[in-house]
């Protein structure tokens, strides 16, 4: 169990008048979130990242990461978003409903055939340039080739997203050559094959190891620890349950110190848990991501971007970290009908 300024981020603790009434209100805030809420402020190496076109305080801010897949078998949308134009303004959309963030993939992570590199980029690189001629948005690549992550860095991509848990290694030095963002995903498996009845003693210790190794091993290729996001990959070789104890234990993987990205969107361990079909769990979607939030992640790649824009920035404003779009209610002599 991670300590958060020696008390649990998991459990509550309990407080008397007297001790309240020590501390002035701010005091009492910063009291409350350290010991009560289920809170926890992760120890970020490096919180201000660098992208492109736009810097990020992690300290202080949750990215919304939208997902654009440009497959014809995608996990959610079952290819709505395909062809080109669609991929495109699919992405444009998204930034314009709030994502801090793009991710565009051209093959799936589920078992299935192998893809050539060259339709791979083919596949996602259109799609990038066109997103980064009309838009500063973050963008990262979903691949874990190395000659489709060099093609989408020189067509603007700022971040290779590797969830196949840097098995390749050549990637990093690719992207530690181009100076660009890495996420390192927790997976066990052999790209695209099947993983039956994957089997932890103790998931989220194993899961905080294996990433711990991989930071060490894109370093040692050259990748700077600033440029560095974990992901601990819901579902990816893992089932409900253990993507339920990671949800539950999460400030154990942000207290490696990096910014932590929880990929929870409408999967499996949702669906199951609620007994739900893939296009009914977007509100079990947004309880997963406001629950990894407080437990330190610091992006979250979300399908529904509109509802996630709102669980997130009220979230962030929760926290003190964004301030209300208005003020009207009980500021004034009179409260005005509800907009």
């Amino acid at each position: 169990m991670v300590q958060v300024h020696g008390h649990s981020p998991i459990l509550p603790r309990t407080v008397s008048h007297s001790q309240k009434g020590t501390v002035d209100a701010r005091g009492w805030y910063e009291w409350s979130v350290t010991n009560i809420a289920p809170i926890y402020l992760p120890p970020l190496l490096h919180p201000v990242h660098h992208f492109s076109a736009r810097t990020i305080d992690f300290s202080t801010q949750v990215a919304l990461m939208a997902i654009i897949n440009r497959t014809p078998d995608s996990f959610y949308d079952a290819g709505k978003t395909f062809g080109l134009q669609a991929a495109v303004d699919a992405a444009l959309k998204a930034v314009d409903d709030g994502a801090d963030w793009v991710d565009i993939g051209g093959v799936p992570f589920a078992p299935g055939p192998a893809l050539s590199v060259e339709e791979e980029a083919g596949r996602i690189v259109p799609v990038i340039k066109a997103v980064r001629t009309n838009s500063d948005v973050v963008i990262s690549a979903d691949t874990f080739e190395p000659y489709v992550a060099e093609r989408a860095i020189e067509a603007g991509a700022d971040v290779i997203n590797d969830t196949t848990g840097l098995r390749n290694p050549d990637l990093a030095r690719v992207v530690a050559e181009a100076g660009v963002h890495l996420v390192i995903t927790h997976s066990l498996a052999v790209p695209r094959t099947v993983y039956p009845r994957p089997t932890y003693g103790d998931v989220v210790t194993e899961v905080a190891e294996f990433l711990q190794a991989k930071v060490r091993e894109a370093t040692s290729l050259g990748v700077a620890p600033e440029k560095i996001i974990v992901d601990p990959g819901h579902d990816l070789n893992k089932n409900t349950l253990h993507s339920l104890e990671l949800t539950r234990r999460f400030p154990e993987i942000a207290a490696l110190g990096f910014p932590t990205l929880a990929a929870v969107s409408n999967k499996d361990f949702i669906g199951e848990t609620l007994g739900q079909p893939k296009m009914e769990r977007t509100a079990g979607s947004l309880a997963a991501a406001v629950m990894c939030i407080l437990g330190g992640a610091r992006i979250v790649r979300m399908h529904d971007v509109g509802a996630s824009r709102s669980a997130v920035s009220l979230t962030e404003a929760a926290l003190g970290w964004r301030a209300p779009a208005y003020l009207e209610h009980n500021m004034g002599e009179i409260n005005r009908p509800a907009r």
